[in-house]
């Protein structure tokens, strides 16, 4: 798919809002998108993953930072700043790679390519869910007694809310996609060019 820069950075710009105005509360009527955001960012934006990627980290980071402090709460010293906090780096780098491959594999809407989008979403998610939640158990000080066992109970109980979340915002993005590949297919069939002409 061959976006101009003016496109990319449209897309960039629809995309940070939505990470903005849902990360503000992760538990809110309305959902945390960052999961997807990268997702999607890696689908639309690989070739300009070099500028999206960080300036999208960086708003996650201000986001939060904002958040916690308007809540009269120290960024460093919130129990979700642990040295597990910059293994999101990692993890968001997972969804955008999965969301760059299915870019690269994805030639047309059909169902190849929605086999391609379920099987690079759900491992994508599953690889930024174990980086996330093992990162967060294993060297966050709101752990206090860790043990395997506790571990994979833990994923077990958080594991299919944030696939089923990031999978819905996906969908969003899935329809959106289809319907704009459709209403461009309109624009440029030759009966469009000849009403324009006429």
């Amino acid at each position: 798919m061959n976006l101009s820069q003016r496109q990319r950075i449209g897309i960039f710009i629809v995309l940070a809002l939505v990470m903005a105005g849902t990360r503000i509360n992760h538990f809110g009527a309305l959902p945390d998108a960052s999961w997807a955001v990268f997702f999607v960012a890696g689908f639309y934006l690989r070739g300009s993953l070099r500028w999206a990627f960080p300036l999208l980290m960086a708003l996650a980071v201000i986001v939060d930072f904002l958040v916690i402090n308007s809540q009269g709460l120290n960024f460093w010293s919130h129990y979700c700043v642990s040295p597990a906090y910059w293994f999101l780096l990692a993890a968001y780098a997972v969804m955008s790679m999965g969301g760059a491959l299915l870019g690269r594999l994805h030639k047309e809407i059909g169902v190849r390519s929605l086999l391609l989008l379920a099987t690079s979403l759900v491992l994508a998610t599953s690889v930024c869910f174990v980086i996330s939640n093992g990162s967060f158990y294993w060297l966050s000080d709101s752990v206090p007694l860790r043990s395997f066992g506790g571990w994979v109970e833990n994923m077990g109980d958080w594991y299919l809310g944030y696939l089923r979340t990031t999978t819905a915002y996906v969908c969003v993005a899935v329809a959106a996609h289809v319907i704009g590949a459709r209403w461009l297919r309109v624009l440029s069939s030759p009966s469009a060019a000849r009403e324009k002409r006429g």
